[in-house]
């Protein structure tokens, strides 16, 4: 069989190509110098990057949905600026250079160290909102940026680009620091994330390009598809409900892979949650109109047709030979199971629903899985609900890591109505094949290095005597405290324990000698009087059986060991202090 070969290079290719070496180079350079700055030379530059992009928020909206086609300008402004202002406002108080933080009862101090020059992939559906976002972050951590646009929206990623490298080359930012590519082809693109300059990989887009971005063989911060399912439970606030799921479903179109694609309601409640959705806009398709918008909205590969990705419900319908009033706002389509069958239950990236209706909530809760499973792993849902158990039940059991309550998916996940990290790039971790279920921040472009003081001696085994059994490595607690001077008396302790092994069938040993109170601790060697030695003290001796703080300090002040059995019982106070001072000796077991 003869072997495929594949397409050789363009000229656009091959000049792409050269583009992303020359940027990785050139960012690699610029890091060397921003590593070195100061928290408040960086956060001088973060503060200027943002003031110059929040008046451009409405120019950088026009001109995304002017190249791509996508979404709304309005809702387009509202990201801009929530990555520009509430992004902004969430990492300015951050640390992110040199000590970060001080574990004083371990003794461990944090020191934050920059990853390096990052390649930053951006989508066409959040174009300018995600650039912003990705520079601002990249920068706060000290890691220089590259950004590749989808080829798409290269015009305006370029403009937000422009607007922030200038602002951050007049606060003081090396000359590098932000660069993007013009010439953009996949194959530039997948230069740029294996270039031995560049560290680390922020990947938002398709699968295949977020695949691509894990197999460059560098870390790698991808996301993971969303369809992301409504569930309403029969004690919500039905009238909230519905407009929160309209709401987050038309967001800019649907563009953002949180946004709702079903919504799951119980059969209590059905009736009434379908009058609402009609009053406020949704039009319920037949099954011959479901039809006709899979044929045109699905591909055979099961994606979102990017010819109806990001526009209207109306403009859908049109497209697709169906005649709805113009008020419409989105289209439903009534589903009775998920997967290849029925494909209007893929992620839809329009104001296009599923909507399956349950008997109870557990059902609810397996047919929300099911949606997940199908291409929303680890993403996003949200429960509408009053009942406070059932919402943890959902917590507890779904495969998405952001369970956003009685509000729009779209907006609590990146946290703009929750109080969810703000971000433009949120991880499905391990359920959807990400590193990360975090919604990504600076704290995910730095690596922390950590200085560690010892807390507890370590004994090797020269240090032990010939035959002495290896006791285990006991750390001290972070709550332990120094031992008080004061405290119930030697005689009293021992009296003490003699009664308690007593009373379990133990005798003390008759010919054990006692050790006698002393009123003054400190005065035992200043006179004549020597403290009186008890068993074990000295090597050759019967072994102690039970151990007090006072045995320990009569040792070490005399520099004898302490030989105890296996079986001792040793006061915490004792051990802490004799482990301390090395003083025990285990005698060898005797059966």
């Amino acid at each position: 069989m003869a072997e495929s070969v594949s397409s050789p290079p363009t000229d656009r290719d091959l000049t792409s190509i050269a583009e992303a070496r020359t940027l990785a180079r050139r960012a690699k350079q610029a890091w060397l110098e921003l590593a070195e700055f100061s928290q408040e030379q960086i956060d001088r530059i973060v503060d200027a990057m943002a003031a110059a992009a929040t008046p451009a928020a409405e120019a950088f909206a026009r001109l995304a949905v002017e190249e791509t086609g996508y979404g709304v300008v309005e809702d387009k402004i509202q990201k801009n600026l929530f990555s520009s202002q509430k992004v902004y406002e969430f990492i300015r108080p951050m640390k992110t250079v040199g000590v970060i933080a001080r574990h004083e009862d371990r003794r461990v101090i944090d020191i934050a160290e920059p990853f390096g020059v990052v390649a930053a992939i951006v989508p066409s559906t959040n174009p300018t909102s995600t650039a912003i976002y990705k520079i601002l972050i990249a920068i706060k951590a000290r890691c220089t940026i590259v950004l590749s646009p989808h080829p798409s929206a290269v015009k305006c990623i370029t403009r937000v680009a422009e607007v922030m490298e200038e602002a951050a080359r007049r606060a003081g930012a090396p000359s590098g620091s932000i660069n993007w590519m013009t010439t953009v082809t996949l194959e530039g693109t997948q230069e740029l994330m294996k270039q031995r300059d560049v560290a680390v990989i922020l990947a938002t887009g398709g699968m295949g390009l977020v695949r691509a971005a894990y197999s460059a063989g560098k870390p790698a911060y991808g996301v993971g598809p969303g369809n992301a399912p409504a569930f309403i439970e029969r004690s919500a606030n039905v009238k909230k409900a519905v407009h929160d799921v309209i709401t987050g479903k038309t967001f800019d179109n649907g563009l953002l892979c949180s946004t709702e694609n079903a919504v799951v309601v119980e059969e209590a409640i059905n009736e009434e949650v379908k009058r609402e959705f009609q009053a406020q806009g949704a039009y319920f398709m037949n099954a011959a109109e479901m039809d006709a918008v899979a044929r045109g909205l699905v591909t055979p590969q099961r994606l979102p047709n990017p010819a109806l990705v990001g526009k209207s419900a109306v403009y859908i319908a049109g497209k697709c030979g169906i005649t709805v009033r113009a008020e419409t706002r989105i289209l439903v389509a009534p589903l009775a199971g998920v997967g290849r069958d029925y494909p209007l239950s893929i992620e839809k990236l329009c104001p296009v629903l599923a909507y399956y209706v349950v008997k109870d909530w557990r059902e609810g809760c397996e047919r929300c899985k099911q949606i997940l499973r199908y291409g929303g792993m680890g993403h996003t849902m949200s429960i509408h609900s009053q009942n406070d158990q059932i919402i943890l039940e959902f917590g507890l059991h779904k495969p998405a890591f952001r369970i956003v309550v009685n509000s729009p998916t779209t907006h609590g996940s990146v946290g703009l109505s929750t109080g969810l990290d703000p971000a433009m790039t949120l991880g499905c971790g391990g359920y959807g094949g990400n590193i990360t279920s975090d919604n990504i921040s600076p704290r995910h472009l730095l690596n922390i290095k950590r200085v560690a003081y010892e807390l507890a001696p370590t004994v090797s085994r020269w240090d032990r005597p010939a035959g002495a059994s290896v006791e285990p490595l006991r750390l001290p607690s972070a709550a332990a405290k120094a031992p008080s001077p004061a405290g119930i008396s030697a005689e009293t302790l021992s009296r003490r324990i003699d009664e308690f092994l007593g009373s379990r069938g133990f005798k003390s040993d008759p010919g054990q000698t006692k050790v006698r109170p002393r009123s003054d601790p400190d005065s035992d060697f200043a006179g004549k009087n020597q403290p009186e030695v008890r068993p074990g003290s000295d090597p050759g001796l019967t072994p102690m059986d039970f151990v007090c703080e006072e045995d320990v300090r009569l040792a070490i002040r005399t520099g004898r060991k302490l030989v105890v059995s296996e079986r001792a019982i040793v006061t915490p106070s004792a051990r802490d202090l004799g482990e301390a001072n090395r003083v025990f000796t285990v005698a060898p077991w005797r059966g």
